[in-house]
């Protein structure tokens, strides 16, 4: 993939960018196989669920039981590099299908696939679905965030500035709209009375990728170029998650009972921690490539 460079003042802001971006068309540019961050809409996870894992390199999702037992794959026909995901009440998944540059969805129970209308998509990344039934996309070579009904199917672009490949999505409560701004190494909030954006105030990020809010309003961030993960405390305030050994954290979930699980792409596997620190396993997944995305389905379409 080649990029062509603007000129001027933006030409010299990609020279200083342009190694961010490598991670990002790196990732985009895996090879494939035949192989197969936002928060629900109704309240917390369960640690009872099944973890969704986009496994971007075998072009497939799987599911990882929370109470054990194997690992079964989920029955998407023709993705290629999967990467975010969404579930909804309905008991339907959401995945972008980044390398065919759309997304699909895949009906309660695994009983059937069908594309989400949409227009122009290049390289969508992070999903999140709101309360009203719109599911956002990051649309991540377009620089820009778009929003579709999923009543009408009507698509509009979410107003931002500046974006440069947006990667993470999360919706708050208020339904306030957060996007990792992977490029620009910042996370930007959209504000859900329309008021504006505004840069959330973070230290030090590099390629920013996954998101997640927790109950309260702490915002987790996979801060994917220093192999970490950081907490925005929901008074402000930035911590680093203790983990050990990430190597480009990506997708990130909460299950809604102290666990926060993470995507640690070029180890190939997901890992568990304690929202309040300490406690890192990683879980029993099989075959594992850049494992890219985490979602657990909604409360209300659990066992």
């Amino acid at each position: 993939m080649t990029f062509a460079l603007p000129k001027g003042r933006a030409s010299r802001r990609w020279a200083r960018r342009l190694a961010a971006a490598v991670g990002l068309v790196a990732l985009c540019a895996l090879p494939t196989t035949t192989a197969g961050a936002a928060p629900p809409q109704d309240g917390r996870p369960s640690a009872h669920a099944p973890l969704y894992v986009s496994d971007y390199g075998n072009n497939r999702v799987v599911a990882l039981p929370a109470r054990g037992g194997d690992q079964m794959p989920v029955p998407f026909e023709g993705l290629v590099r999967p990467t975010g995901m969404a579930g909804d009440t309905a008991g339907r998944l959401y995945v972008s299908d980044t390398g065919n540059n759309r997304v699909v969805v895949m009906a309660a129970h695994g009983s059937g696939q069908s594309s989400v209308p949409t227009d122009g998509l290049s390289r969508p990344l992070g999903l999140a679905l709101d309360r009203a039934g719109n599911l956002y996309v990051a649309d991540s070579f377009n620089d820009r965030v778009v929003n579709v009904s999923l009543a009408d199917g009507t698509q509009t672009t979410v107003p931002t500035t500046g974006l440069l490949h947006p990667w993470g999505l999360a919706l708050d409560a208020a339904g306030n709209l957060y996007v990792s701004d992977f490029v620009n190494d910042r996370v930007v909030k959209v504000a859900g009375d329309g008021s504006g954006q505004s840069t959330v105030p973070t230290v030090g990020l590099s390629q920013p990728t996954g998101l997640a809010l927790s109950a309260k309003g702490d915002l987790y961030i996979s801060d994917s170029g220093n192999n970490r993960v950081v907490k925005i405390a929901e008074g402000g305030g930035q911590t680093t998650v203790p983990t050990s050994g990430l190597s480009g954290p990506l997708g990130l979930a909460l299950d809604g009972c102290g666990g926060l699980y993470i995507a640690d792409g070029f180890n190939n596997r997901v890992v568990r921690v304690h929202e309040t620190g300490g406690g890192q396993t990683t879980l029993p997944a099989t075959g594992l490539n850049t494992p890219t995305g985490l979602a657990f389905p909604p409360m209300g379409t659990r066992p």
